[in-house]
């Protein structure tokens, strides 16, 4: 095992790996020790959390390294602390995470970027060390207001149904939508963002480099083309119980509002609502059928949490405080017209491919599929191996 090096030069040679190329002394020490506390400490470790705020990454490494007291930081916290943190030291593990960082194209996000969301710092000590992002970090900086989409992973196909009527109008509308990237509602509301073009984000328990569950690659890998797919946790890290649970306060502080589409009475998604209720984000729940143990949960949020109940996407902008419409550009009238368009396109009779239903409407295939989607959803069209079919009125 190599012997850990915090010197300018290590750190430059460290950072090389994730194009990192023309920093000072300090810039480089600093951004490398964000690198190091993410591989010391588990998710809202509040002590390591204390220290890095009051003296920086750098600073806060140094004071660790030597041996030294912490500021607001208890004796006995701090021998705990190094107890926890001290066996992680590995720049041989160091290294290795960058380097799956770089094949996996996953770069750093810290305090001192332009990219960093801010909202999460109302986490206080818990708050993330650094964020580590594939696909587009500038998304992070653009998420107010967004809504936070959660539920069930065992969804009943009302509850799919459901997040996905919300998520592709949201998203459709310019909220960008964040959840989980599990399978059920996360994946159903990640599902229908993209379908309609529209941003969503995914905060994943494990390293931002791999899918979880792996039955999620290509929804994640999709994510990130347009998007961003998030950790709080290097290249090569686990999800574990833990990871999942601290994931969920991320998730809660990043948006606006946290929705809960479907959740049993113990279901992990009451743990995202508790999370954006201490915060004082918005929290609203889906009502389900009485009967159903899949929605008890919400029922729980509505009746003993204050929740507000959530029937459509509209209640989800009352929650954010937005009017309908008012995040689209001026090109809103221009959508309603191309939407008319598309519809004018289609036939109830004989199907047509998408292209085909965009050589008639005079629009690019692209702009036409995320049109035809919203339409799908809204059970206006149908769909088939043989391309597009509008549904006859009444």
């Amino acid at each position: 095992m190599s012997a850990f090096e915090f010197s300018p030069d290590a750190a430059r040679r460290a950072l090389a790996l994730l194009g990192a190329t023309t920093l000072d002394d300090w810039e480089a020490r600093e951004r490398y020790a964000y690198v190091v506390w993410s591989h010391l400490v588990e998710p809202g470790d509040s002590v390591a959390g204390r220290a890095v705020r009051a003296l920086g990454a750098a600073d806060a490494l140094d004071t660790l390294l030597a041996g030294r007291s912490l500021p607001g930081v208890s004796g006995r916290e701090l021998a705990e602390a190094r107890r926890r943190w001290l066996p992680r030291l590995s720049a041989d593990a160091v290294l290795h995470s960058l380097r799956v960082a770089q094949g996996r194209g996953v770069t750093l996000v810290t305090r001192a970027d332009d990219d960093w969301p801010g909202q999460v710092d109302d986490l206080d000590a818990h708050a993330p060390i650094c964020l580590w992002v594939r696909g587009f970090p500038g998304v992070l900086s653009r998420l107010a207001p967004s809504v936070a989409i959660v539920g069930a992973r065992a969804a009943t196909s009302y509850g799919d149904h459901v997040a996905m009527e919300l998520a592709a109008d949201l998203a459709g509308g310019g909220v960008p939508v964040v959840s989980g990237g599990a399978y059920g509602i996360d994946g159903a509301a990640h599902r229908a963002a993209l379908h309609v073009g529209g941003t969503t984000v995914a905060l994943l328990a494990g390293g931002a480099d791999r899918a979880y569950p792996a039955g999620h690659t290509q929804l994640i890998d999709d994510i990130a083309r347009t998007g961003s797919v998030v950790s709080e946790v290097p290249c090569g890290a686990a999800p574990t119980k833990w990871r999942f649970l601290q994931r969920n306060r991320i998730i809660a502080a990043l948006t606006s509002a946290t929705v809960v589409v479907e959740a049993g009475w113990r279901s992990g998604s009451l743990n995202t609502a508790g999370h954006a209720a201490a915060l004082s984000r918005g929290l609203g729940a889906v009502p389900g059928p009485v009967t159903s143990a899949a929605s008890a949960g919400c029922h729980r949020l509505l009746r003993e949490y204050g929740a507000e109940c959530i029937t459509s996407a509209e209640d989800v902008r009352e929650l954010l405080g937005i009017g309908h419409g008012s995040l689209m550009d001026p090109g809103v009238s221009a959508r309603t017209d191309d939407t008319t368009r598309v519809r004018d396109a289609l036939s109830t009779r004989t199907w047509r491919a998408s292209e085909e239903i965009a050589r008639r409407a005079g629009m690019a295939r692209e702009e036409v599929e995320a049109i035809l989607g919203l339409l799908h959803l809204d059970g206006a069209v149908v769909r088939s191996a043989e391309g597009w079919r509008a549904c006859a009125a009444g």
